[in-house]
């Protein structure tokens, strides 16, 4: 058996996929599709290691703990040089995360050639007529190029090395003078770039119907002085107090506090590591766009809001006569409808700091689910 690593890239953006989750965090079942492809191809051979570069390698990190991660470059090629420091193995398997339904036939044929040269690549022929400009190509001469790309490591290092933008491994291997071999391609191991390439491949499984759960919490504290004309801003509604609260944004506990709730049911960390208050960016900043935002993120790696409840704790002001007004506003900033949105107003019958008006809190529960990209 050949000593071979598995690197798959997936530091793209998505910018053509045109959806609001990122192509490689929709959903295969239960998984992720940089995951779905790499356990996909991990079911065909034994690799010494499994190495995905990413610029979410973190939180990737958290679905697949045997794996390495590493980040990403601003190219394809940096994200492969990236990877490849890590590399150790003779050969080295370069995929994408965006072709996830590599078959064991053309893994076979991939793999069967690597004895008859530095680089074996799938290719596909073009069966329509072709031009350049206002000239026909023959169309004999031009090879579809896919991947995976089985690569002797040394020689594929060495290569890029040159200075040179290449698109593909093979690209630089033969402009070093290596030999390459092409095998078959397939027309399933077609890359996801268009939304409409998901309906041109087959054995795509729908998204599991999971829902996530997260919960969050936020707390304020009242400047020590009385000022005319203060407000509190909660659930993004002004509202007229003798003091304003102590905060680095806005203060606005309410939406604090469901900002942590998404972020905790998508398992992306808490409001702190993406709008720290040590950063000027958010200095008196509108926690209404830090929740477009936050969902934003969470709609990125694959999530839909499917409610929201929030409980905000306050003696004082008195807070019943802007609920309306709260769910409104956060339904805005979610584009979603009032319908999934729940406020409600308590107090702790004047115990502890919310009781004595030292400041409010608020309590808030989101639910999740996997975005559907079968029905859009």
């Amino acid at each position: 058996m050949l000593d071979v690593t598995l690197i798959m890239l997936g530091a793209g953006s998505s910018s053509r996929f045109e959806m609001p989750v990122k192509k490689q965090w929709l959903r295969v079942g239960g998984d992720p599709l940089w995951l779905f492809a790499a356990k996909n191809l991990s079911s065909h051979y034994a690799f010494k290691e499994i190495i995905i570069a990413s610029n979410e390698e973190k939180y990737m990190s958290k679905f697949a703990p045997t794996y390495r991660f590493i980040k990403g470059g601003a190219t394809r090629q940096e994200s492969l040089k990236n990877a490849l420091k890590l590399v150790q193995s003779e050969y080295v398997l370069v995929s994408d995360i965006a072709r996830p339904m590599i078959s064991a036939e053309l893994f076979s044929r991939i793999i069967g050639g690597i004895q008859n040269a530095d680089c074996v690549v799938p290719t596909l022929k073009v069966p329509d007529t072709v031009y350049l400009g206002s000239q026909t190509v023959d169309r004999e001469q031009i090879k579809l190029i896919q991947t995976p790309q089985l690569s002797r490591t040394a020689m594929l290092k060495s290569a890029l090395e040159a200075g040179q933008i290449y698109t593909d491994d093979s690209s630089a291997i033969a402009a070093a003078g290596g030999k390459i071999w092409y095998v078959q391609g397939d027309e399933n191991a077609r890359k996801i770039t268009f939304k409409d390439d998901l309906s041109k491949i087959c054995g795509l499984s729908a998204p599991s119907n999971e829902i996530y759960v997260g919960n969050g919490f936020d707390v304020h504290a009242f400047e020590e002085e009385k000022k005319e004309g203060s407000f509190v801003t909660i659930g993004g509604e002004k509202i007229p107090f003798e003091r304003n609260l102590k905060a680095h944004s806005d203060g606005d506990v309410a939406i604090h506090a469901l900002i942590d709730a998404m972020l905790g049911a998508a398992g992306l960390g808490d409001i702190g590591e993406h709008f720290p208050d040590t950063d000027d960016k958010f200095k008196g900043a509108d926690s209404a766009m830090l929740l477009k935002e936050a969902y934003r993120l969470v709609q990125s790696v694959g999530f839909e809001l499917i409610n929201a409840d929030v409980t905000v704790i306050a003696e004082r002001p008195k807070l019943s006569k802007f609920k309306s007004a709260m769910e409104i506003n956060i339904a805005n900033a979610l584009n979603l409808t009032p319908s999934r949105i729940n406020v409600k107003a308590t107090t702790t019958e004047k115990l502890g700091f919310t009781g004595r008006g030292e400041g409010i809190a608020a309590t808030a529960s989101a639910s999740l689910k996997i975005y559907d990209w079968t029905q859009k």
